[in-house]
């Protein structure tokens, strides 16, 4: 059942949720999307980072089904589409920030990241079946919608349309095992599935109905002999359990460390990698055979994941035990061979389990920003590439090779950022290894500088000086191919992001005392800071900064699960741990801490000699931080005072059930209260950061105190109620070493609980209220004795806790209280009817609350509530209670926590609104001096960076323009800046990267600029046709003006060549990998995927020849025959024609084209073809047969149109790039086009072929079609700039007919065309409208 879900989810969470750490139930699920945006799945949550910086940008919790639990999310994927460009015809859009997520229940939920709302939710067929989704992939159907493929159970295969929620395709694989699903970069429209056993499944979707989505079963041999073993114990462990719950899970559930991944080469078409356990295997779909396959080196840990390099034909294979494999192909062949191997997981301490790798990802966006530096760098370095911070710039000759971004998740809630650089060593041979050699080489950045819980800060402002290392090297421009010994490889840890490192057993919030006064003396008391200490279930002690929403350090210090956890003032915490030493005899060791946050000790204190009877069983710690009660399970409670040395008081043996001790009193208006210290302020936390948190601020009196004398204050002291096993209360008060009874004022008899046990209190003078497990609330004033009650019709009562008051406060009697099911309510104990005006917990259904506390952070009366809690999602979470409200819900007031603190600019423009974003992309177009990203606000200190040229004193921000726009409005790009303006003054536009980067492209053409735009904001099809459309141009110029490239053409053998010198060229290996490396850079990496010209196509497909030379069988024989005669080697194609065997069906129709083709090549040939065939065809062939008998006879033409006729677009391309010229090949290069665009919506390939051919109209309608009249604008914008260079680098040559070169022009773009008019006045409306839409949107503020 399909159900579309237009309400909006609790927002106010996605931005103060922390998510826990993600673990192996959540199948390693996690997406890159191509402009910086990772997402991963932790729990039932999803959690968004920004990539470069490592930000935690928001975590969503998914809604639970009905009446259940939240399961764990095991897919998500960023949908492909790009940033919408349509505002003439529609409002803007947010369909580029679309995430789609899954979970173990099978559902599956469209969020749009944007409007922060769920869009859509498809659940399961059957709801009872519980069959998870193992896997999600979109695919293209139209050319603006895609449709969304998930791999459900063990076998299913469905495709669901997600416009209107309905299945559409669904596909039974039993009884095979699928494991990936995956989407070919060069056919949006086809997708490969993957399984266990090697099973492959082909799908190319035409259309939305059934019978327009083709199927291809293909089989890759494999070794199963392991997972037919891990069968068995799997049907035996589901037999003994009697549940069948097994048979409907997904793949990951059931063989948790048996993976089967599944890749497509970025570099060749019908190409695929495929990773077993044991085994890699490279996959030619064309073929269906196997190209390659390496068993698993020894001494290597299995696979887990294969990784392709987008820009270097090297493949990284990740590996169960968190390192990482580099494979590379070579020259010539499908063999590859491994380099070394990395390690992605560096150790930090000793932690037991060691964590696990749970996934393992490549930046896409740094690929393409790599081609980009490539293409426009200079030789020498430009001002702006020299970092003046760094003394080793000036003297480091390394070429840099490659350079690849890679993101590790790891299930300790560690998310780590590494820069894989392969380096040239140069003419002097340092360091050579040998090749076998796999001993790992991880750099000594990424071991010797990271410590326990290294800080945020530091880490990243490490990470920026190791990319300016790496940015300042040479860029070599690199062969397709290279040698082992010239380049090495190396990984530098560049930043690592901290979530919650294991399940959350405990939290602990620190309470403001006003007895707690600071180190320094004198009256003033202790500051407040904003940090939540939170207990796990690893022994890890996890400080989260709440203004910061993230983890402020992390301390390892108990070996088993953190059972409690207090604060002593607001710099140290008291922790407790036990283990059972023997079962029978019932006796424990237990493990007591102090741990101070200044200094990382861990101090362990009441060490005994041998085990004790009984557990510990609680921790409650006074305010003030100088007395702890520690409470045993059945025996006497001991009363400490924790000075330096804590000291033994007291031991009460009564039969306590619960203790808490009395909160700070309500500060009186004339009373000084405690220092402001805000979460919700940006400018008020400066002091509170990741790395000072830990610091100055956690300083109070209990260190320095406790530091100087063991004295204790005569003059301070503490009480704590208690309540007793027979429902008797009484009050104790501590005062120095002495413990006196505190006398109050008794409430009435009837108070007592006679039908229930009491199991939670809190304390605030004078007001005591107690909650027992019938759900009965007693609240009693121990000075006058006044006392009430109420029950609230739920399970048991397990935490009450007041919230913290101010001065002018109109109640004093908030409670939140947490009950034995998990859930919570918020109580008003000065209301006439408490139960009445409560808050339930509607906030996060499907989630269980194991902790909760007040966070005492209010100065004001006006400020809101803030409760903190911990799930059993193992998630944090903070929500405001807003107190002004007669209802008291949350979120219903303006958020003053919207504003997190970072200790860095969140740089990721695709987050901006979408007016502001398509604002950024036209400036950066345009062309801005690079000083407009010098920053002047409140994170100036932040930027280090900066570029020549100071801000307008004027005012006037057109300065900034490297020049006045040629087309549209020359008024709108200043109005765009001064909408940018608030961006710009937080510098959180562009990182130092990236600027540094446009600051070298900015003058080197628009083509440049426009193809950083597009890469910036995820565009990588867009960015590849700019970095393609001058080759395109100067392609066309030069048969314009009937002048042969500077490349010779491609020469087609004729029989008037000898045969022995021309076999020799034909059967070679084609033009040498190092020839082809040398050619322009633009025929390497991702630029591939849109070669047009004649030398391009050709060398691609002759490089393909030799993979299948070794292949056998009649259907590898008919495809030799078709790549030989599409690149013109007759020879070798009737050689290969008449080896056939006389018994084979194919006999006859080859030896009819064996004599066809060799009376094209020499009339010796054709004798010796006429002599082998002796018998005429008896059965028809495949259509490329008349293909082949056109092309014996010279027609090449009619040929192509065979082939593109039945579909084979890229075999006709390559035809014609060897036999075909001028206006014939661009015939070709035309109607190809058409396909492209038309049939592969793939508008950028299609463009960049359109002007390889002439066809410029034609790009200019596609343009207009696709609603991009910014694109259309710029385009025009491009050929124009492009064709002026190339007539200046002619200027005064003539060509063949004598005709001036100044008179060609490009067809289809005079100024005078209607076509260019239009564009013009188009682009002018689209100015106009994002101007009105910018003026009205609001800045974002993270």
């Amino acid at each position: 059942m399909s159900v579309p879900i237009t309400r909006p989810l609790p927002n106010d969470s996605w931005d103060t949720t922390l998510p826990g750490p993600p673990s192996r139930n959540n199948f390693g699920s996690a997406d890159l999307n191509a402009s910086g945006l990772l997402a991963f799945a932790s729990g039932s949550s999803v959690s968004v980072v920004d990539s470069r910086s490592l930000q935690l940008v928001a975590t969503i919790p998914l809604p639970p089904p009905s009446s259940s639990l939240s399961p764990f999310v095991t897919s998500v994927r960023w949908t492909p589409l790009s940033l919408c460009r349509d505002l003439l015809s529609t409002e803007p859009s947010s369909s580029h920030l679309i995430l789609a997520a899954a979970d173990r229940h099978g559902r599956i939920v469209l969020l749009d990241f944007r409007l922060r709302s769920l869009i859509l939710s498809i659940d399961p067929p059957d709801p009872f079946s519980k069959s998870g989704v193992q896997d999600l992939c979109w695919v293209q159907a139209r050319s603006d919608s895609f449709h969304l493929a998930a791999l459900s159970g063990p076998s299913y295969l469905s495709l669901y349309d997600t416009s209107s929620s309905r299945c559409i395709f669904k596909y039974d694989a039993s009884p095979q095992y699928l494991s990936c699903i995956c989407r070919d970069p060069f056919d949006s429209r086809h997708l490969c599935v993957v399984g266990l056993k090697g099973f492959l499944l082909s799908i190319k979707v035409l259309g939305e109905r059934e019978d327009e989505i083709g199927l291809k079963e293909l089989q890759i041999p494999t070794d199963c002999t392991e997972l037919l073993k891990l069968e068995k114990d799997a049907a035996a462990a589901t037999a003994a359990g009697g549940s069948s719950s097994s048979s409907d899970s997904p793949v990951s559930a059931v063989f948790p460390l048996y993976a089967v991944r599944l890749a497509f080469s970025p570099h060749w078409k019908n190409v695929i990698y495929v990773t077993f356990p044991k085994e890699l295997v490279v996959f030619d779909l064309k073929y269906d055979t196997t190209l390659f396959s390496a068993a698993l080196p020894r001494g290597c840990a299995k696979f887990l994941d294969v990784l392709p390099d987008p820009s270097q034909e090297l493949v990284y294979c990740a590996h169960l035990d968190g390192k990482i494999s580099i494979w590379r192909r070579k020259e010539g062949e499908q063999i590859h061979v491994m380099c070394t191997m990395e390690e992605l997981m560096p150790s930090i301490g000793s932690s037991v389990p060691s964590p696990s790798l749970l996934a393992v990802l490549l930046s896409q966006s740094e690929s393409t920003l790599q081609n980009i530096s490539k293409l426009y760098s200079d030789s020498s370095k430009d001002a702006s590439d020299v970092d003046f911070d760094n003394p080793f710039e000036f003297c480091d000759d390394t070429l840099l090779v490659a350079k690849t971004r890679i993101i590790s998740i790891s299930d300790d809630g560690k998310l780590w950022s590494w820069i894989l650089t392969a380096e040239e060593n140069g003419v002097k041979e340092k360091d050579v290894r040998n090749s076998g050699n796999i001993a790992a080489d991880v750099s000594d950045d990424s071991t010797n500088t990271t410590n326990l819980m290294p800080s945020k800060d530091g880490l990243a402002a490490k990470g920026r000086r190791q990319l300016d290392n790496i940015n300042g090297s040479r860029i070599q421009r690199p062969n397709s191919t290279f040698g082992f010994a010239d380049v090495t490889f190396k990984i530098s840890l560049v930043g690592q992001l901290q979530v919650l490192s294991s399940t959350v057993t405990m939290l602990a919030v620190p309470s403001s005392s006003l007895t707690a006064t600071l180190s320094r003396g004198g009256d003033n008391p202790a500051v407040t800071v904003p940090l939540v200490a939170l207990g796990s279930q690893s022994g890890t002690i996890d400080v989260i900064d709440v203004s910061a929403n993230a983890v402020a350090a992390s301390f390892s210090v108990h070996n088993s699960t953190v059972r409690g956890l207090r604060w002593l003032g607001n710099s140290r915490l008291v922790s407790f741990s036990y283990t059972q030493v023997n079962e029978k005899t019932g006796s424990y060791i237990n493990r007591l801490v102090v741990t101070c946050l200044r200094s990382g000790l861990n101090r362990t204190f009441r060490v005994l000699q041998k085990p004790e009877r009984v557990p510990i069983r609680a921790l409650r710690t006074s305010s003030s931080g100088r007395y702890l009660l520690i409470l045993f399970r059945d025996a006497p409670v001991e009363v400490w005072a924790m000075t330096k040395n804590p000291i033994l008081l007291r031991s009460l043996a009564l039969p306590f059930t619960v203790m808490e001790w009395t909160l700070p009193t309500v500060p009186r208006p004339a009373q000084k209260g405690p220092s402001r210290q805000s979460v919700l302020s940006h400018n008020d936390n400066k002091a509170v950061a990741p790395e000072v948190a830990a610091s100055s601020t956690m300083a109070s009196s209990s260190d320095s105190k406790a530091g100087n004398s063991d004295n204790l204050q005569d003059e301070i002291s503490e009480s704590f109620a208690f309540a007793l096993v027979n429902g008797a209360l009484g009050v104790f008060e501590v005062h120095g070493r002495r413990i006196r009874d505190f006398r109050p004022k008794w409430p009435s008899s009837s108070f007592v609980s006679s039908d229930g046990l009491i199991t939670a209190m809190a304390y605030r003078l004078p007001h005591v209220v107690m909650g027992d497990r019938s759900g009965n609330i007693r609240w009693w004033d121990v000075t006058t004795g006044q006392s009430s009650s109420f029950n609230t019709y739920r399970e048991g009562v397990r935490r009450i806790k007041f919230s913290p008051v101010v001065a002018g406060d109109r109640s004093r009697g908030r409670i939140a209280v947490l009950f034995n099911d998990n859930t919570f309510s918020v109580f008003d104990l000065d209301s006439p009817d408490p139960l009445a005006n409560s808050l339930l917990q509607p906030q996060f259904p499907g989630t269980l609350v194991l902790e909760l506390d007040w966070l005492h952070l209010r100065t004001d009366k006006n400020d809101p509530l803030v409760l903190c809690m911990a799930g059993a999602d193992s998630s944090f979470r903070i929500i405001e209670v807003n107190i002004n409200d007669k209802k008291m819900g949350p979120g219903t007031l303006p958020r003053n926590i919207k504003e997190r603190f970072r200790p860095m600019p969140l740089c990721c423009p695709v987050l901006l609104p979408t007016p502001h974003a398509l604002a950024l992309r036209m400036i950066l177009q345009f062309g801005v001096r690079p000083s407009w990203f010098n920053t002047s606000g409140t994170t100036i200190d932040k930027r280090p960076h900066f570029f020549p040229g100071t801000s307008s004193s004027s005012g006037d921000l057109r300065s900034y323009l490297i020049e006045l726009p040629p087309v549209g409005d020359s008024v709108v790009p200043e109005l765009l800046l001064k909408v940018l303006e608030p961006y710009r003054m937080e510098g959180c536009i562009l990182d130092d990267e990236k600027t540094r980067l446009y600051a070298t492209i900015v003058n080197k053409g628009c083509t440049a600029r426009f193809a950083f735009a597009a890469a910036t904001f995820g565009d990588v099809s867009e960015a590849l046709f700019w970095l393609q459309l001058p080759r395109a141009i100067n392609h066309l110029m030069n048969k314009l003006i009937n002048k042969s490239p500077q490349k010779e053409p491609i020469s087609v053998p004729n029989s008037g060549l000898d045969d022995i010198s021309l076999l020799s060229r034909i059967t070679s290996n084609g033009k040498s990998t190092s020839e082809t490396g040398q050619r322009d850079a633009l025929t390497q990496g991702q630029l591939r995927l849109m070669a047009f010209e004649q030398e391009d196509i050709w060398e691609r497909a002759n490089e393909r020849i030799p993979w299948h030379e070794k292949l056998e069988g009649e259907e590898a024989i008919q495809n030799r025959v078709h790549e030989l005669v599409t690149t013109g080697n007759l020879e070798g194609a009737v050689s290969l024609l008449l080896s056939t065997s006389p018994e084979s069906p194919y006999f006859y129709s080859n030896a009819l084209r064996a004599v066809a083709l060799s009376s094209a090549v020499s009339r010796s040939l054709l004798e010796l073809a006429v002599k082998v065939v002796a018998a005429n065809m008896v059965r028809t062939d495949r259509s490329l047969s008349g293909t082949h008998l056109l092309c014996a006879v010279g027609r090449y033409q009619e040929a192509c149109s065979q082939l593109q006729d039945a579909g084979y677009w890229t075999d006709a391309a390559t035809l014609a790039a060897s036999h075909l010229k001028g206006s014939d090949y661009a015939r070709v290069l035309q109607r190809w086009a058409d396909h492209v665009l038309r049939a592969e919506h793939n508008i950028w390939r299609a463009l960049i072929l359109f002007v390889a051919a002439g066809s410029i109209q034609e790009a200019l309608a596609a343009l207009r079609e696709a609603q991009q009249p910014d694109t259309a604008a710029m385009f025009i914008l491009a050929c124009r700039e492009i064709h002026v260079e190339f007539i200046a680098n002619l200027v005064g040559s003539k060509d063949e007919s004598g005709s001036s070169i100044n008179d060609v022009d490009l067809p289809g773009l005079n100024p005078t065309n209607d076509d260019v008019i239009a564009v013009g006045e188009y682009f002018g409306e689209y100015q106009r409208k994002l101007v009105h839409l910018c003026m009205d949107a609001q800045p974002f503020s993270d």
